[in-house]
């Protein structure tokens, strides 16, 4: 039998590679770690790379296994799925690992500007009923341009048709390099960190259904727009997801 949510948040609170300030803390509690994640955590130089919306944490891990050179911090609000990856990262003692619980509504109060290399997102929920929800939406991609690196690197992969047509119609308009996209990464025949599987893309896999990857640059300059298109919604319901609108496109 899997451990309880309350054991895990209790082991969640003593890891010390755990950080956890969701809404409700965040406006009382100075974040200190702002601007000092690689003097006062990694203590190194090493480029900072995010996935947000981490789940479990598998790509965090996964990346940190490949690349000691870099430093690695999932970020997500939902402790009880972190807790996996967080407690392998400390049973392996990977030192190039950190884990955020938050909401990544607030993600640019936990980072100074140029501290963050990458961000990854991997199968976020494509929240077709609201754009501003959207984690490749102009509301976050402003976001991100407050701690990203000049011309940071964004990977989205996604199991989301409606995910994936909608960043790509995002990038279009906005002109951001791209630096690879496929919408069938399988069989694309390029690998770059894409083999790490997490738990649901493998059920997704089962099912047949293709896996979508865009790779993008975010200059700083530029007024960022939403792109004018409809866009045909995802039919399909996936694991652990809110069941798909009945609507046939969406803005």
């Amino acid at each position: 039998m899997g451990k309880g949510k309350l054991a895990k948040f209790a082991d969640m609170a003593a890891y010390p590679h755990v950080f956890e300030y969701p809404y409700s803390a965040v406006d009382d509690i100075p974040f200190a770690m702002k601007g000092n994640w690689n003097r006062d955590f990694f203590r190194n130089d090493n480029p900072i790379v995010l996935e947000l919306g981490c789940g479990r944490g598998e790509y965090t891990v996964g990346l940190a296994r490949r690349y000691a050179d870099k430093n690695f911090i999932g970020v997500d609000i939902k402790g009880a799925r972190m807790w996996t990856g967080a407690t392998e990262a400390l049973k392996e003692g990977l030192k190039n690992v950190a884990f955020l619980r938050t909401n990544i509504e607030i993600i640019d109060r936990f980072f100074a500007p140029g501290e963050v290399s990458e961000i990854w997102l991997t199968f976020s929920d494509p929240q077709m009923k609201k754009a501003t929800k959207r984690l490749t939406s102009t509301y976050f991609m402003e976001r991100y341009r407050k701690f990203l690196i000049p011309d940071g690197i964004i990977h989205l992969k996604t199991d989301s048709n409606f995910m994936f047509t909608y960043t790509r119609c995002m990038v279009e308009a906005n002109r951001l390099p791209v630096e690879y996209q496929t919408d069938d990464l399988y069989h694309s025949g390029i690998d770059e960190d894409l083999s790490i599987r997490t738990y649901y893309e493998q059920q997704w896999l089962d099912r047949g259904l293709s896996i979508k990857y865009i790779k993008f640059r975010l200059p700083k300059e530029g007024e960022l727009h939403e792109p004018e298109v409809e866009i045909e919604l995802d039919d399909y319901r996936s694991y652990n997801r809110s069941k798909r609108s009945g609507l046939k496109t969406s803005r």
